[in-house]
């Protein structure tokens, strides 16, 4: 059985093979900033657990939608609603209920985005984490992207030809070795932010978090074999 390298053309003296990389790297303003948004409640009662649950639920949800058109998606993900054990004493003693909602939202309008996330943390029993910076899956960054390389690659391998005094024939073969990115997609803020209010308590709005988009890298590799017409050693 033969490898995909054995299946390669080797050149010849008349049609010296050429093997070169091009590579591109971008750094482009986000396109997209993700938030999850985990609602939670815990009581001693399962049905009174769960009607501050869906209270608290909808008001994070009333308050995402409040923001219209910058809301891109808004999708609930996992519920769960489990009690908790008593450690000690006999018999399965429940000591507590706890649930908990998980809210995923995406973002186009940036400037609404520290806003929305101190609001967010800011209601009962509420938690936030991101913003996650991306590219939309069909940004047409990529594209260029994979268009810098293989120009890279052209010049590349014309400047190796010159050098031996003579200049590319065709192209034999032309692969896509990789394109990463967007990098970096780390959140702004590691931990999330956290609001554990007791529904009684009344407090001054909190002032929205200033939260300024990274510069994300895109890069792309590709590797290009040409022949070249004879040169003159």
């Amino acid at each position: 059985m033969t490898s995909p390298e054995e299946h390669r053309p080797a050149g010849t003296p008349d049609a010296p093979l050429l093997v070169v990389r091009g590579e591109a790297e971008l750094e482009v303003e986000p396109e997209l900033a993700r938030i999850a948004v985990t609602v939670s409640a815990r009581g001693r009662d399962r049905r009174s657990t769960l009607d501050d649950l869906t209270r608290r639920n909808t008001a994070a949800l009333d308050l995402i939608k409040s923001y219209g058109d910058a809301v891109e998606r808004l999708s609930t993900g996992t519920f769960s609603i489990a009690p908790e054990f008593a450690e000690r004493g006999r018999g399965e003693r429940v000591r507590s209920y706890q649930g908990r909602v998980q809210l995923t939202t995406e973002f186009t309008d940036f400037t609404v985005l520290g806003e929305l996330t101190t609001r967010l943390a800011d209601l009962e029993l509420t938690r936030v984490d991101g913003p996650w910076w991306s590219l939309r899956s069909d940004s047409p960054v990529h594209g260029e992207a994979r268009r810098q390389a293989v120009a890279e690659a052209v010049q590349r391998a014309r400047e190796y030809a010159s050098a031996l005094g003579t200049s590319l024939a065709s192209l034999v073969e032309l692969a896509d070795t990789g394109v990463d990115g967007p990098q970096p997609r780390r959140p702004a803020f590691g931990g999330g932010v956290r609001r554990m209010a007791a529904a009684a308590e009344i407090a001054e709005p909190a002032e929205p978090l200033d939260l300024e988009p990274p510069q994300l890298r895109v890069t792309a590799q590709v590797s290009a074999r040409f022949t070249m017409a004879p040169p003159k050693l």
